[in-house]
């Protein structure tokens, strides 16, 4: 049985679209492609244990939608399966119409899975041709046992699909596997198989990489935290049912990276990195192994979560790259989000970072329907104010989007927030509900936090940074990004232009 993960070209003016492995959505004119950790565990699983599996992921490939679609038409696959997103799920129904299309009889088995599709998967049965809806973060374990039970159905047809919180059609009526399960073991999984996933597609045009060659690793699904009201994948995996992988096993799997496939940097993108005595034992190996000298490494961490001994391990083991979620300065904001941090503690934590030689990365959200822009230049006050006291060396500057599934998509309904709930507009190109900020406010606020790196300060100190090609390198790439993000958020006089 021959099985395709497939992500469609999306063809669109608004740019290029950030999906994989992403919490949010957002198009992107300079793209930076992020490697899909649990969709290429899902081609490693099915890989090994028998199955024929096409890596297709006609974005960062920079296939025209006709190329993909007649590609897709050769290879002719047994079960496509697509992850989606809010902002893009309509345009996934559509392709899946076009897959069937395709061919004259026999056509592929269809599969969406995803953030979206969790959290509203009856809605994609009833508006699309998808056969069947994987709900879930471990869609690579339950991607797997659909399959296997679809293989098995090719000499039987008396075992029935155990496999939790899979939705499909059954004589006209919807039926469910009941509700998923995270209690897969991610030891079990085999180390993903990078040459089928064309690891490579990802390990240059990436704007937090550094180094390049680089790539991605999960040491655990997916935040030990996991509450915050806004982040989509909250519905993939609650904080209570975080799980990682062995610091040992963790260890091996970078050594594989840095010998067969000379990576320099490696970006752990666990919603929040593990802390406490996992963290600790992880930075020790990473030294003794001497990984440290041969591969940069990077990773998400939450305010107040480290103290100074635990930064400076992570320096001593060759981290640099450290994402911080800030999100707001207005501690009533906070809250809301159920963040479970001060905004007093931001400053001390980056500051941290900072002085045990780390290069910190914080993300800021603007648009709320309860900040007023007063509340919002108080974020880019700040954010001004770590670039200049160099506390931080990047920044990462959205719109909020209140997404199907999560706490804050809840409370939007609940208040009368929302001004829309046609997905394609979801995508940061404007503001989705109610706010004192207006919408064009909103893209021009969110540029301003792109700006706000630009003091003579910062840029001073960035200069003089300079050490060698690769230093040089960064710095116009990232000038180049912050020019891109200008064009990202920039006013729409005519949507219907872009979709």
């Amino acid at each position: 049985m021959k099985i395709s993960i497939s992500f469609p070209p999306l063809e669109s003016e608004k740019g290029i679209p950030l999906l994989t492995q992403n919490r949010q959505f957002q198009w992107f004119n300079d793209p930076t492609y992020i490697y899909p950790v649990i969709p290429a565990y899902a081609a490693t699983l099915l890989s090994k244990n028998g199955f024929d599996v096409m890596w297709d992921d006609g974005i960062a490939e920079g296939l025209s939608y006709n190329e993909w679609l007649s590609r897709l038409k050769k290879e002719k696959p047994d079960i496509v399966a697509i992850e989606t997103k809010t902002p893009v799920v309509k345009r996934h129904w559509k392709i899946i119409s076009d897959i069937k299309k395709l061919y004259e009889s026999n056509p592929p088995i269809t599969v969406l899975m995803g953030d979206h599709v969790t959290a509203l998967p009856e809605e994609s049965i009833l508006n699309s041709e998808a056969d069947f809806i994987i709900t879930g973060g471990d869609y690579d374990f339950s991607l797997y046992g659909l399959c296997s039970h679809l293989n098995s159905l090719r000499t039987s047809t008396s075992e029935s699909l155990t496999t939790p919180g899979i939705y499909y059609r059954d004589k006209g009526k919807i039926v469910n596997t009941g509700s998923f399960a995270l209690d897969n073991d991610l030891n079990a999984l085999p180390y993903i198989d990078r040459k089928l996933t064309n690891w490579h597609l990802y390990a240059y045009k990436n704007g937090n990489f550094k180094y390049t060659p680089g790539t991605y690793v999960m040491a655990g699904r997916d935040c030990w935290y996991g509450r915050c009201s806004f982040c989509s994948w909250t519905t993939l995996f609650p904080g209570a049912k975080f799980r990682s992988v062995f610091p040992e096993r963790h260890l091996d799997e970078i050594g594989k990276l840095i010998e067969e496939f000379k990576v320099k940097e490696i970006f752990d993108d666990s919603g929040c990195f593990p802390a406490g005595e996992w963290l600790k034992e992880f930075c020790k190996g990473m030294i003794e192994r001497g990984y440290n000298k041969k591969v940069v490494m990077g990773c998400n961490m939450r305010v107040g979560a480290l103290k100074q001994e635990d930064w400076v391990l992570l320096k001593k083991a060759n981290f640099r790259f450290i994402l911080i979620g800030l999100e707001s300065m207005t501690q009533a904001t906070l809250n809301k989000l159920n963040k479970g941090i001060k905004a007093s503690d931001i400053e001390e934590t980056v500051k941290m970072a900072k002085k045990a030689g780390l290069e910190p990365h914080i993300t800021t959200m603007v648009g709320y329907p309860w900040e007023t822009k007063d509340d919002a230049v108080k974020t880019i006050e700040f954010a001004k104010y770590l670039f200049k006291k160099g506390y931080i060396d990047t920044l990462q500057a959205t719109i909020v989007v209140p997404y199907p599934g999560t706490p804050m998509f809840e409370e939007a309904k609940k208040n009368g927030w929302l001004i829309t709930e046609d997905w394609d507009r979801y995508d940061m190109k404007e503001s989705v509900w109610k706010s004192p900020v207006g919408s064009d406010d909103v893209l021009k606020l969110t540029q301003g936090l792109y700006t706000s790196a630009l003091n003579p300060a910062f840029i001073a100190r960035k200069i003089i940074s300079i050490r060698n090609t690769d230093d040089l390198k960064f710095m116009f790439r990232a000038g180049k990004k912050v020019i891109a993000h200008f064009i990202d958020f920039k006013k729409s006089n005519d949507r219907s232009r872009c979709d």
